[in-house]
């Protein structure tokens, strides 16, 4: 029941001890997040309080793109269950930053693997750019723009200002598309057309651009755009 306590769980139920004695791969994304939230409310358990967070966001990987006034607005998250779930998500963009540091990108499947997760539940269009070293090795990347993309809007400058500042060799640009198709439009075809030129006028390469659809990519160099 949703108002049982967690201490009159029998013990061996109970996520903590599941997570000592199986180990934490074996525990749902519910029972990990309990764990992370450590109580509920008066009317439920810290297990169904977790349970309704994770359907409100559909999966686990919605959380990571989560506001603050989004997860206060669920019933039973106030300001410091917020802060705890912000902070978790937070502590993992910046491992995934420290591992992507580490990446070699060898085709568009290897750069799809490190924006996949992060940018297919956006509600809003996200253009990243990343930047590479001669070795095509990863060295940062960043959100340059969001919304939906428009040549009078996304500036070259603003990437390439980016990418001279890292001292990247060649650069890469991701953005999604919040309808899950990562279908091409005119205007995308249109701003990777003009970064690319200007990324050959300043000697910085744009090697490919990928269109971040829900668990699909599409490589425009892949399709010969670029």
């Amino acid at each position: 029941m949703k108002n049982l306590k967690l201490q009159d769980i029998p013990k061996e139920e109970r996520p903590q001890e599941k997570l000592y004695k199986y180990g934490a791969e074996t525990l749902t994304d519910e029972e990990l997040l309990a764990i992370i939230l450590r109580n509920g409310t008066p009317e439920e358990n810290v297990l169904f309080l977790s349970k309704r967070i994770l359907a409100h966001f559909k999966t686990a990987g919605g959380i990571l793109n989560a506001s603050s006034d989004e997860l206060m607005s669920i019933k039973g998250v106030k300001e410091a269950k917020a802060a705890q779930i912000l902070s978790l998500c937070e502590l993992c963009r910046r491992i995934n930053r420290f591992k992507r540091s580490e990446i070699k990108i060898s085709s568009p499947k290897d750069c799809a693997e490190i924006v996949m997760d992060e940018m297919k539940n956006l509600k809003q269009e996200e253009l990243k750019v990343i930047m590479l070293n001669k070795k095509n090795v990863v060295i940062a990347d960043r959100v340059v723009f969001i919304g939906s993309l428009d040549t009078s809007i996304v500036h070259p400058r603003e990437i390439f200002k980016l990418a001279v500042s890292n001292s990247a060799s060649s650069i890469i640009i991701c953005h999604n598309h919040p309808s899950g198709s990562p279908e091409p439009s005119k205007e995308d075809i249109n701003v990777t057309l003009r970064i690319k030129e200007c990324g050959r006028i300043i000697g910085i390469e744009l090697l490919d651009h990928l269109i971040i659809g829900y668990n699909k990519y599409i490589s425009l160099k892949e399709k010969g755009i670029i």
